[in-house]
């Protein structure tokens, strides 16, 4: 490795400590509570539909898989305009550090939901409240970059995806309230503590 090389290298690895320190701001909170307001609609208009009509879990489950990467999609194109606006030289490596907090939540959520759909169907039951503990996992490994009250929306969370899972496993089934609950209070809880860390709605 040439000086060139090794320079390169070094200035890589002090840009990636430096993104680790400091706190991301790549989250707009208006976004965030769009996807609790989207989440709100989809669980209303499940509600209607299965007022009149038998419950199907794996198509209440794919509603909802739609919801999770429509939102993905809004929150990670705002994240990724704001990194780049607010963060500078930074970005790229703020984005990746962002990343690697919800990736592995989200490709477990998406083994276990294929495992249960393929093996154990009558098991589906179960994703709505997996899903919520995982994101509650992966909120609280963004604590150290993000800020300490987001420990509030992750224990918001855990203490969701625990009560699902206890009530699910009374019934064995699951309900559009069940998703709903949960992530419009997640997700507007989410925004609330964006808005009181920077004390701005929005950066612009």
């Amino acid at each position: 490795m040439n000086d060139v090389d090794r320079a390169l290298v070094e200035i890589s690895d002090i840009r990636s400590r430096m993104a680790s320190s400091a706190t991301f701001q790549g989250f707009g909170p208006r976004v965030i509570a769009l996807t609790g307001v989207l989440s709100f609609v989809t669980a209303l208009a499940q509600s209607l539909y299965y007022a009149s009509s038998p419950a199907d879990v794996r198509g209440f489950l794919l509603v909802w898989a739609g919801v999770a990467v429509l939102s993905t999609a809004l929150i990670g194109t705002e994240m990724i305009a704001r990194s780049y606006r607010i963060h500078g030289g930074l970005a790229d490596a703020m984005i990746i550090n962002a990343a690697e907090q919800f990736i592995p939540a989200g490709v477990v959520g998406l083994i276990v939901a294929l495992v249960l759909d393929t093996f154990a169907p009558e098991l589906l039951w179960l994703l709505p409240g997996i899903w919520q503990l995982l994101l509650a996992m992966a909120i609280f490994a963004t604590a150290r970059t993000l800020t300490r009250r987001v420990n509030l929306v992750a224990a918001w969370y855990l203490i969701a995806g625990t009560t699902v899972l206890i009530l699910s496993a009374q019934s064995l089934t699951v309900g559009p309230w069940s998703m709903g609950i949960p992530f419009v209070v997640g997700q507007l809880l989410m925004a609330a503590v964006l808005v009181s860390a920077t004390g701005k709605s929005d950066e612009r």
